[in-house]
């Protein structure tokens, strides 16, 4: 049901950089460019996620409650996300583990403050 999730950013090459080498990590790749933003995937026809700088030229900000979680196909991807994240300059929103019902997830913020999740199952 999802087609793509889009984030707010205030510096939009720190956040190119960010997200470029994070989603290496799970072969996601920049996908399409914009004027005001970028957006990554692993295809066309696959759910994206983009960057973007508010269309109404506000500062960006976080919205409280808001998160993107980033589905992956094994623990060992969930730990290599989150330990890239924070390496990248993310801060820890819950260290990689299982959370029940055979839910393994790790949480951090990025650069601008937004919530991400990156989670398997099993």
């Amino acid at each position: 049901m999802i087609g793509y999730t889009t984030l707010g950013t205030n510096d939009l090459p720190r956040a190119a950089a960010f997200y470029d080498a994070l989603f290496a990590v799970i072969g996601a790749k920049r996908l399409m460019e914009f004027d005001r933003g970028y957006a990554w995937g692993v295809s066309h026809d696959k759910p994206g996620f983009g960057v973007l700088r508010p269309f109404d030229g506000q500062p960006a900000t976080v919205g409280n409650g808001v998160m993107v979680a980033l589905v992956v196909d094994s623990q060992e991807k969930v730990d290599a996300l989150h330990a890239k994240a924070l390496a990248l300059g993310a801060t820890d929103e819950g260290a990689p583990g299982l959370r029940g019902g055979g839910f393994y997830a790790a949480y951090f913020r990025d650069l601008d403050g937004n919530k991400l999740n990156a989670f398997c199952m099993g």
